[in-house]
């Protein structure tokens, strides 16, 4: 059964087919390669810039494709449908760049957009530190005004683009005793003095994921590096949280449905007691579930895709969708697994990658728990 949707318009479909193309030609082929070295080349990002693959939300004047959400989730969608990991255009193009276009003035946003746009400067997100994790409010790094400067101290960890970025957006304590209120995002620049990476993570899945943590000693930034007011930080975050959670939902819902259809084909070629192992009715009961629960997620998805792209999409539905999408396709991946016996252990097996890549999808973006919350305060 196919489920004809009807969130996108021709505009993304033709988009759909740049980016399926790019991902098939210029990222499928390289992945191990990636996996080996700990991160993406970066003549990919510049390669993904120059087809229009980057920041197609960003308004065409700071050189983005001047698109919607639906841009942005097709490439999300073909990204993951291709099964590539650990390239983090996404959290680039749709989760960072768009708080300099929010809250950024007009010569932040003409000074650092075009080349974020061009994959020339990467960027990466720093806001979780080593002793608060999702807590985004206890943020320690400190931020702390010296004439027309900053000068920030503290690190941060689990920083994807880690390795790979030429700036960060750093949520940082202006005032100590504010609590919420005394937390301030800065755009600080790579080649910043005191500014140091970390070692590279040693992840469980997502390998070609440059994730590392950063340090701040002593780090002097211009006023002017200030995003939007001092103080209201930790409210441009939680305005901008609900797109990431959303995001992180649309490719559960993919992955659901690419690994459904590799599952089948695995069952219906696998012999096992004189027999394939889709004849076992188990297999046939689990893949129905497995299938029942793909249309649910796809048809939850599509439906706050839709509302997002009407900007209606609250905090409490995006933890809807991230918590059922994630939980859901946990569930079925580990059945899945299991339906492929030893060679589902395998990393040859696309299911096995999953398995790796995929656990993270509950804890990032705010753990499936911290969504509960969100969900309960509602109820």
């Amino acid at each position: 059964m196919h489920i004809q949707r009807t969130v996108f318009r021709e505009d993304h479909e033709m988009l759909r087919e740049t980016a399926r193309r790019f991902f098939e030609r210029e990222c499928v082929p390289r992945q191990a390669e990636w996996d080996q070295a700990g991160k993406v080349d970066r003549q990919t990002w510049l390669k993904a810039g120059r087809e229009g693959l980057l920041c197609t939300m960003i308004p065409a004047e700071y050189g983005g494709g001047g698109g919607d959400f639906g841009h942005g989730t097709v490439i999300n969608e073909e990204m993951h449908r291709a099964g590539v990991s650990g390239v983090s255009f996404g959290l680039h193009s749709d989760i960072i760049a768009p708080y300099i276009v929010r809250f950024g003035t007009e010569e932040q946003k003409h000074r650092w957009l075009p080349s974020i746009c061009s994959g020339e400067t990467i960027l990466a997100l720093g806001m979780t530190e080593p002793g608060s994790g999702s807590d985004l409010k206890a943020a320690r790094t400190t931020a702390i005004r010296d004439g027309d400067e900053y000068v920030i101290n503290g690190s941060k960890t689990f920083i994807s683009n880690g390795l790979n970025c030429d700036m960060v957006l750093v949520a940082c304590r202006t005032d100590l005793t504010a609590g919420s209120k005394g937390i301030s995002l800065i755009m600080v620049e790579a080649t910043r003095d005191g500014f140091r990476r970390g070692r590279k993570l040693d992840k469980v899945g997502q390998r070609a994921s440059d994730t590392a943590e950063l340090f701040f000693d002593d780090v002097r930034v211009p006023v002017s590096n200030l995003l939007g007011e001092e103080g209201k930080g930790f409210a441009y975050m939680m305005q901008e949280l609900p797109q990431e959670r959303l995001g992180i939902a649309i490719y559960a819902a993919i992955r659901l449905e690419r690994l459904l259809e590799q599952t089948i084909d695995y069952v219906k070629e696998r012999k096992a007691f004189n027999q394939t192992v889709w004849d076992f009715q188990n297999t046939k009961f689990k893949l129905a579930d497995a299938k029942a629960a793909s249309v649910a997620v796809r048809t939850m998805v599509d439906y706050y895709i839709g509302e997002h792209m009407r900007r209606k999409l609250t905090v409490e539905e995006a933890a809807i969708a991230k918590l059922f999408a994630t939980e859901t396709l946990w569930k079925h991946l580990d059945d899945m697994v299991q339906l492929h016996g030893g060679y589902g252990y395998m990393l040859e097996y696309p299911v096995a990658r999953a398995f790796v890549d995929l656990r993270v999808s509950r804890v990032f973006g705010g753990t499936n728990e911290v969504q509960r919350e969100l969900i309960a305060r509602k109820l």
